[in-house]
């Protein structure tokens, strides 16, 4: 593939404060770049096309997290008595009534467009600078972004802007996934020898590395059946075709890429939520993720804790929630006899011995946290799913906690903060008025359960956070390579891929850190569930519905689709100023 260049002439400022090279010293300041024209120096503009992962793209619920889980059925936002209404842009992504003019949609078009733009002005900066420190390794890093990011807008909206930066007066084409799909793939695999492995050259997870380069070309040939078919109405996609270099299938190209990292120097976390965890830097699962820092200077996101926590859910007593998305009954009785397995759920122990068992029986907890940034008390609620009634802390109307005799943080049942008089019982079943529509009245926004698989960082208020986002971790090679083999038929090799994951977690010490347990067999439906027990709620499942023809069936509140919502339409706004795109298949102009 070669570098895409700028699409419009836009003048725009990226304010930087970081240091993502180890090699360098990244000062703040801000860049203005012209697309189009002279680039930023090559430091500066490979800063910005890293901080783009960081600007929402990645990390905001409302970007590719939104587009690639809001459809779902193990993930939505619906409308909550008076919130969440805005517009009906949320329940459209649960409800498929999207259309052509959703703000979710024009938002992450744009920002997936946007690290596209940063990533070429980090390439013709590169380009103008070949005498630069480490410009093969740079040059590499930045085309393997470039990748991705153009990977990412194909798959959720089937075509990606391309302009050739080196040919005067270049035509603006729009790239097709079908055909676009195996110069990707050829442009990775290209960039390898000049990639740093993890580690070496001052690399870390935040950079673009072999290891990273490897992850992205598995995800790419797991899904190339479904770029080149995309609306193939029966979902019988083609798994086995002739891989791009003629070596093998797409399936064994799979199992190559993940085995190369399976085989590598990570290791499988005993627990599983300390992935998503607010020390979770350089995690031993992580193979690539964005960076975030909570120092209230770089952009960084809550969104994937604070979306799914009550408003009456504080872990401080200047944080909340803001009860808006929960999980799909359709996934929640997934995990029916496996509400043991290390994944499901996990409860917090204080170093005193106290755990918050959440069901009316811990009286108290001690008061041993504090935020770093404010030094008011920390209150840690349990991880992963939560359902059934909700207890936790309370204010004293005085700016803390209500506390008990003996200094601890008294625990008491909780109710919904915008309807005091509902308890905060979280129901698995939704029950909508209306079937097909996400909303509830107001006293009905205690429904559905809620997800604390992401940690909430209280730092800086509700809406930073110092978790890194993993794009590419450990335990998604698994399932990938579980997959592959699956579909390639070693049946058998899939089974074990599925029960090194259950197996390498383990419980807390209140279950005397048991591990899971291993199941006997796989078909396809439970190899489907392994998948969403792993990999819920990070951005994975719509691809995943896709390949296994689940995601045009009914679920809740949506009725069966047709293959054309398989992708989403290309904003108006785009087309309206935009000459020679066209919309997409269903979509009306």
């Amino acid at each position: 593939m070669k570098i895409i260049n700028k699409l419009s002439q836009t003048v725009f400022s990226v304010v930087l404060a970081s240091t993502l090279f180890g090699c360098t010293d990244l000062e703040e300041q801000v860049i203005d770049e012209v697309i189009g024209g002279q680039s930023s120096n090559p430091e500066s503009a490979m800063a910005a096309a890293y901080g783009q992962l960081a600007e929402g793209t990645f990390t905001d619920h409302g970007a590719v997290f939104g587009l690639q889980e809001y459809p779902t059925d193990e993930c939505m936002l619906p409308t909550r008595g008076s919130d969440w209404g805005d517009g009906g842009k949320w329940r459209a992504l649960t409800e498929f009534t999207w259309g052509t003019n959703n703000a979710s949609v024009s938002g992450t078009w744009n920002a997936l467009n946007s690290g596209i733009t940063k990533t070429l002005t980090a390439i013709e900066s590169l380009e103008a600078n070949p005498d630069y420190p480490n410009y093969d390794l740079f040059l590499a890093e930045a085309r393997g972004l470039l990748a991705l990011y153009t990977y990412t807008t194909l798959d959720l909206f089937n075509q990606a802007p391309y302009r050739d930066p080196f040919v005067e007066n270049a035509e603006l084409v729009f790239l097709q996934a079908d055909t676009e799909i195996d110069n990707l793939i050829t442009e990775v695999e290209s960039i390898i020898p000049q990639l740093a492995n993890l580690g070496e050259d001052n690399t870390y997870n935040g950079r673009f590395t072999k290891q990273a380069a490897y992850a992205l070309l598995a995800d790419m040939y797991l899904n190339r059946a479904v770029f080149k078919d995309r609306y193939n109405a029966s979902s019988n996609f083609n798994f086995s075709e002739a891989a791009v270099d003629n070596s093998g299938n797409d399936m064994e190209k799979v199992i190559y890429y993940t085995s190369l990292l399976i085989d590598d120097n990570f290791s499988l976390e005993s627990n599983y939520f300390d992935n998503f965890a607010i020390d979770n830097t350089n995690g031993s699962e992580i193979i690539f993720a964005v960076a975030q820092e909570n120092d209230n200077i770089r952009r960084s996101d809550n969104d994937f804790a604070y979306m799914s926590t009550g408003r009456a859910q504080k872990p401080t007593p200047d944080n909340r929630g803001t009860n808006a998305s929960n999980v799909e009954p359709e996934f929640y009785y997934t995990w029916e006899n496996n509400h043991d397995d290390p994944r499901f759920h996990r409860y917090y122990q204080y170093t005193d011995g106290t755990w918050f068992m959440n069901d009316g029986t811990t009286g108290s907890v001690p008061a041993e946290d504090t935020r770093p940034d404010t030094g008011g008390l920390w209150f840690h609620f349990n991880r992963g799913l939560q359902a059934g009634q909700q207890y936790g802390p309370t204010l004293d109307g005085n700016g803390g906690f209500n506390m008990t005799t003996d200094g601890r943080i008294a625990i008491s049942k909780l109710m919904m903060e915008k309807n005091t008089t509902i308890p905060m019982d979280y129901t698995p079943e939704l029950n909508f008025d209306n079937p097909l529509s996400a909303v509830f009245s107001q006293d009905q926004i205690n429904r559905g359960v809620r997800n604390f698989k992401w940690e909430f960082d209280p730092e800086y208020g509700n809406g930073t956070s110092a978790v890194d986002v993993p794009l590419y971790r450990l335990g998604g090679m698994y399932v990938m390579r579980a997959e592959a083999y699956f579909r390639n038929g070693q049946v058998a090799l899939a089974l074990n891929d599925i029960n090194t994951l259950r197996t390498s977690r383990t419980r807390e010490a209140l279950f005397d850190n048991a591990p899971g347990k291993a199941i006997t067999s796989l078909n396809e439906e439970t190899l489907y569930n392994e998948i969403g027990f792993e990999m819920y709620w990070e951005m994975y499942r719509r691809k995943q519905m896709i390949r296994f023809g689940t995601f045009d069936q009914p679920y809740t509140a949506k009725a069966a689709t047709q293959p054309y919502l398989r992708v989403f339409a290309i904003p108006q706004e785009t087309i309206d100023v935009t000459e020679g795109i066209n919309q997409n298949q269903g979509y009306t102009d």
